[in-house]
């Protein structure tokens, strides 16, 4: 019994055919083109030659649950439905309107059809809808931005270039609604790629020592990220107006109006729609910031990119200075964070797939991203975790490639209760305050030794907790008929379980899991030794330090990574 039928050879019936043969129950399509019928074979596609108006051809076929007519032209459809509702009485017909539909016709398809499908007012509608959502969006933002006097919008601590764009972007808007407004963030920028970003496009940003400092705003904004107190050094409860974010929220958010989108690869291609609606001219500053924040977010929109992203970066490309990208793309390495990436090597160690390092003392925290990037190319590695401390603060970078473990979420489950952590699914970071550790000298071996046993065990405590093992290590013949079978079991019972066994083929999969195979796991004690001190590679290239004014001087411990890769782990 064939369960659906498509009749009509259009573009529609063949994709309908390929949708519909992906699920449960048999679909066929009828067709009468030697040509058609040759390319669906070709593509293992079931159809079969004959004329689908044919009362003979079809009543071979049998009983039919679902008969969908898809021709192009309104004529043939409802000639196919006629004849379709003439074999099948009883069957439920679903019939295409086609291209040609006139606007009254007689008879009408649905004589013959119990649904028919008009394609040009769905098509219609659905156009309609995202563009009227995507105007009213554009409409109460600025309504909002109306209301506000002074706006500050606060990116995530240690901004990334697509948090730093984002906020750029928002202010010119906030700036064409009337608002005096200042980019604002937590924390330092201290990654080379960071500081040529801000330096050579000159942008104005406003590090803030204490959340105080907002008081003389009233109003705030949140971008790239969406909650206060995570990811940025705000009170939880301060009053938020504006978010705009790419990230998936974790919780509830309470602002007067809330953009998330976690379809798109970076919150730079919300604004360029912003922008571009709104009217607002993206000047080559403008555009050329957006554009590498996209970039870096979407790892040279490689990393869940979107059609979005493409399109926002078609619109910047116009504009964009394309030599300030490259002088941005390869900046001077400084000397401290080519002595972490060196150390990083150095104390590296290999559990299975998993390569850890403690760096001990560092410098600048974006140096930890560097040193999880270049220790990821290493063979065999899938997943890297290098930390260090400074200040009386555990900071943490993590990389992955190739596996099904989210290590966003990973370092949330590991640190999220005695610090702060998160990102994506391929690269996260945290930062753990030392608390009572931090009585101990951090010069001293002995606060290394205890920071690096609390931060592997919370790590690999929660990787066990996300990797369910594929097959226990102790699936013997043994263990499972005494954990399922009762002690006074039935003969006939013990044969079933027995036939079972035999029937999933328990012997190699035994061996392949032998009893002992934990001391495999990759939370193993056991350790590679390190190899022999290398020599870090460093781009040369021109220096592009910090202007005076546009960021700190002493700049510290802002996560990054160089391209392709994100520029933020929390």
């Amino acid at each position: 019994m064939i369960t659906r039928l498509v009749v009509g050879g259009s573009s529609l019936g063949q994709q309908l055919v390929e949708t519909l043969a992906e699920r449960r129950g048999s679909t066929q399509m009828l067709a009468t083109d030697r040509r058609l019928i040759e390319q669906l074979r070709e593509r293992d596609i079931p159809v079969e030659s004959g004329d689908p108006t044919d009362p003979e051809t079809l009543g071979s076929i049998g009983m039919v649950d679902l008969v969908v007519v898809a021709a192009d032209d309104f004529e043939r459809n409802r000639e196919l439905a006629r004849a379709a509702r003439e074999a099948f009485p009883a069957t439920y017909i679903v019939a295409y309107a086609g291209e040609t539909a006139p606007s009254d016709p007689h008879p009408p398809l649905e004589e013959y059809a119990d649904v028919v499908i008009d394609p040009i007012p769905i098509v219609a509608e659905h156009t309609i809808n995202r563009v009227t959502e995507r105007s009213r969006r554009v409409r109460q933002l600025r309504s909002v931005l109306g209301e506000i006097e002074s706006l500050a919008i606060v990116t995530h601590d240690n901004p990334d270039p697509d948090a730093i764009a984002s906020g750029v972007a928002l202010k010119r808007l906030a700036e064409a609604a009337g608002c005096s407004v200042q980019v604002c963030y937590f924390g330092n920028i201290t990654h080379q790629q960071n500081l040529a970003f801000v330096n050579l496009l000159d942008l104005e940003l406003r590090n803030l020592d204490s959340a105080g400092a907002l008081s003389e705003f009233d109003g705030v904004a949140l971008v790239d990220h969406s909650s206060p107190g995570v990811n940025d050094q705000l009170p939880a409860d301060t009053p938020i107006d504006i978010v705009i974010d790419h990230h998936p929220p974790k919780a509830s958010i309470d602002a007067q109006f809330v953009d998330l989108r976690s379809d798109v690869g970076a919150t730079s291609t919300i604004l360029v729609e912003y922008a571009q609606r709104s009217g607002i001219t993206l000047e080559a500053e403008l555009a050329t910031a957006l554009l590498f924040g996209i970039y870096v977010d979407t790892q040279s929109f490689r990393r869940q990119v979107s059609v979005a992203d493409f399109q926002a970066a078609g619109v910047l490309a116009a504009s964009a200075d394309f030599e300030v990208l490259k002088r941005i793309e390869s900046p001077s390495l400084t000397s401290q964070t080519l002595d972490t990436v060196a150390r990083a090597i150095r104390n590296r160690h290999v559990e299975g797939t998993f390569l850890m390092s403690c760096v001990g003392q560092i410098a600048e925290r974006d140096a930890l991203a560097q040193a999880a990037d270049r220790l990821l190319s290493l063979e065999q590695i899938a997943t890297v975790l290098v930390y260090g401390f400074r200040e009386g603060t555990i900071y943490v970078s993590a990389r992955s490639r190739g596996t099904d473990l989210d290590l966003g979420e990973t370092l949330r489950d590991a640190f999220g209760q005695i610090g702060s952590a998160g990102g994506h699914v391929d690269m996260a970071g945290g930062q753990i305050d030392l608390g009572v550790l931090d009585a101990v000298d951090e010069q001293t071996n002995s606060l290394r030794a205890v920071v690096e046993e609390v931060i592997e065990a919370r790590f690999f405590d929660a990787v066990e907790a996300r990797v369910v093992p594929s097959t226990p290590t102790d699936l013997t013949r043994e263990t499972i008929t005494e954990r399922y079978l009762e002690p006074d079991a039935a003969p006939e019972d013990s044969a079933v379980l027995d036939g079972i066994l035999e029937e999933t083929d328990l012997g190699p999969l035994a061996d392949e899991y032998p009893p002992d195979a934990a001391a495999s796991h990759p939370t193993s004690t056991e350790r590679t030794e390190p190899a022999e001190d290398p020599t870090a590679e460093s781009d040369d290239d021109t220096d592009t330090g910090p202007r005076e004014g546009t960021v700190p001087a002493e700049d510290s411990d802002g996560e990054n990574d160089s391209p392709p890769a994100d520029t933020s782990d929390t």
